[in-house]
């Protein structure tokens, strides 16, 4: 497998993982980090991910701003509604069912798991999101623009509905063969169970 020097974004810095400062509300940065590269970094990699991101990046080179606005507006009314084509398509499918496996291997250290391509995209989740467009957020903003190698740890947040201290790591997904990014993996870490 080729890896590349890990840089992981902290705000709206990048830092070698060996050159991290740490500042008190950043203490889980360095622990999510480990864990990350430790348990999700060895299958980012799989198959499965791989051809998905492909395959919707081909399906999605087409699509305009206005289009992916009109897709994330269309899935932000779906969450309300007992028709959800849409979301369905996304949690429904393989690459959605290997996810939840993944999550579920993970006895609670991961809340979800979702995989974003090229355009910013949510193309297959553990855990249904909130909105289908993921490029307007630091996730996608910090991971696939800069490039193979890369992993951004976000801010610690309480969740409300689980109550559970949790971070955001998330990580470029390069071709193996041609090592060009081609979208992106967040991973919900729970904090209390690292």
């Amino acid at each position: 497998m080729h890896r590349a020097l890990v840089s992981i974004a902290v705000g709206s810095s990048l830092w070698s993982l060996s050159a991290i400062g740490l500042v008190a509300g950043d203490v889980h940065i360095g622990p999510v980090a480990a864990y990350v590269e430790a348990n999700v970094r060895p299958w980012i990699e799989d198959p499965l991910i791989i051809e998905a991101l492909k395959d919707h990046n081909e399906r999605h080179a087409h699509l305009t701003p206005s289009d992916i606005d009109r897709m994330d507006a269309a899935w932000r009314a779906e969450l309300s509604s007992n028709s959800q084509p849409l979301i369905d398509s996304v949690t429904d499918n393989p690459l959605s069912r290997f996810l939840k496996g993944k999550q579920a291997a993970a006895g609670g250290a991961i809340t979800e798991i979702f995989v974003i391509d090229a355009k910013g995209l949510s193309i297959g989740e553990s855990e249904p999101t909130s909105d289908y467009w993921q490029g307007d957020e630091l996730k996608w903003q910090r991971t696939y623009p800069a490039g193979t190698g890369t992993l951004f740890v976000d801010r610690a947040k309480k969740d409300e509905s689980t109550q559970m201290l949790q971070a955001q790591a998330s990580l470029t997904v390069s071709d193996p063969q041609t090592h060009q990014p081609i979208g992106t993996i967040t991973v919900g870490i729970n904090l209390d169970a690292l």
